[in-house]
């Protein structure tokens, strides 16, 4: 189905969007360093809800690309892959949902594991509707859902369906203009709590493996930049595997994190350096990969170091570092160390696309930077967030 764009650019003053971006992952940062789900604090967690994890990425020096999380070392291509769509903040896919199918266009959230719909289309019931009579409701930070759970079939394409799986159906929601929900594709320990019974219920990755539709517990992750406005289908969901046409070296992976409380979600350790000359800006600790956050949050005090190395200001309208041009000749690459492996962000892949500065509301001859402070000092057992501009 095609999907309307987001709308940040005539309707918006100077900065405004921008500054909601700032505004809104720093408040979701907020809620994974308090060692929180979305809904509230975790109370256990048993044997049973304990899930091995990796996450995995590409060796190959681009800057840009595949960032695989899951269960598994299968790096066979598959071909239960679905598009993701790029609004410029942030991505979403098209699931359908019932029988016959009604489509829906969801956020795609590695740090929340709720699949629900209802912001903005209302939930069609059909003859595999079953309700199941359990209230639901999850906080993100900056927004929210309550309602109903329902369990029902979820056709994410013709070769991916999953029978009776748990939805969220809002009966009011906040935070979600545009949307109609949410794509939960996080540990499943994070559902724990969010509905009636407070027992974690199967996200739909889990049945997908369950029901014998995948061989692998896993999901591969492609997002390409936008540089140009609108909503592009330039990124791409796999279920199972990876995309091999997607990647350039070898797929490398790392075991989840075992520092809290980055542990509770898909969380790895890993330093960063900068430039030729290897400056540190933070050294090895533990953080997140998550889909739902916009710009690349560090812990205030590398935040410091690398503004003090680039030379960076604070804009004031937007809340985002910005540089000259004759700072970013001089910009050089950033090179994040996970598993003994260096993944490089380029100079270029540093900024926001300056032919999107209007999506934010931004100058259109300004240069942004879309490393954010985490409003956090290191050592908190998460002191990076990473994800959509790092991918």
């Amino acid at each position: 189905m095609s999907v309307s764009p987001l709308r940040f650019t005539s309707s918006v003053r100077v900065g405004d969007v921008a500054r909601a971006v700032v505004t809104r992952d720093a408040a979701r940062a907020q809620k994974f360093l308090a060692g929180t789900q979305p809904h509230g604090p975790i109370a256990h967690k048993t044997p049973e809800l304990r899930r091995r994890g990796a996450v995995a990425g590409k060796d190959s020096g681009d800057s840009r690309g595949q960032a695989q999380v899951g269960l598994s070392d299968d790096t066979q291509a598959v071909d239960d892959t679905i598009d993701a769509t790029d609004t410029a903040l942030i991505y979403t896919a098209s699931l359908g949902v019932g029988s016959p199918p009604t489509d829906y266009v969801l956020i795609i959230d590695t740090g929340s594991s709720n699949t629900w719909v209802g912001a903005n289309k209302k939930y069609k019931k059909t003859s595999t509707s079953k309700d199941t009579g359990r209230d639901v409701s999850v906080s993100y930070g900056s927004g929210f859902f309550r309602g109903r759970e329902y369990t029902d079939h979820v056709t994410l394409s013709p070769s991916l369906t999953v029978k009776s799986q748990s939805i969220g159906v809002a009966s009011t929601s906040r935070g979600f203009n545009n949307v109609d929900g949410i794509l939960g594709i996080g540990p499943v320990d994070l559902t724990q709590g969010t509905i009636g019974g407070g027992t974690p219920v199967p996200t739909i990755t889990d049945n997908l493996f369950k029901q014998g539709t995948i061989t692998t517990e896993s999901i591969g992750i492609f997002y390409q930049p936008s540089t140009s406005a609108g909503s592009i289908a330039n990124g791409e969901l796999t279920f199972g595997g990876i995309d091999s046409s997607k990647i350039v070296g070898d797929v490398n992976y790392v075991p989840i994190t075992g520092t809290s409380p980055a542990s509770r979600y898909w969380g790895v350790d890993q330093t960063i350096v900068y430039g030729s000359r290897g400056e540190l800006i933070l050294g090895l600790t533990s953080g997140i990969v998550d889909t739902g956050t916009t710009l690349i949050l560090i812990a205030t005090d590398a935040f410091q170091t690398y503004q003090q190395i680039t030379g960076a200001t604070l804009d004031q309208t937007t809340g985002l570092l910005t540089i000259t041009a004759s700072q970013f000749e001089n910009l050089q690459s950033l090179f994040f160390n996970i598993g003994g492996i260096s993944y490089e962000l380029t100079p270029n892949a540093q900024i926001w696309p300056r032919s999107l500065n209007a999506q934010i509301g931004g100058d259109a001859n300004s240069i942004y930077l879309v490393v954010s402070d985490l409003q956090s000092p290191s050592g908190q057992g998460l002191d990076f967030i990473s994800m959509t501009s790092f991918t």
